[in-house]
């Protein structure tokens, strides 16, 4: 089974979305969006940029 995205709208109205893996583990969650289209928008967008995405280690005093 492989991974899968969840859209839903929140208990504030807001859509969000949360990338689950293969084994329903959820990875990834989104920010909240006003409108399901920007929430579909933010999917497309980890979607496209991800694959190609660097890995950067942030340090501790930075964060």
């Amino acid at each position: 089974m492989s991974g899968k995205f969840e859209m839903y709208e929140d208990k504030a109205g807001k859509y969000r979305y949360r990338l689950k893996a293969g084994n329903g583990e959820i990875i990834a969650v989104g920010e909240a969006y006003n409108s399901k289209s920007a929430c579909e928008k933010g999917i497309e967008s980890v979607k496209r940029n991800a694959p190609a995405a660097e890995v950067k280690e942030v340090p501790r005093e930075a964060r």
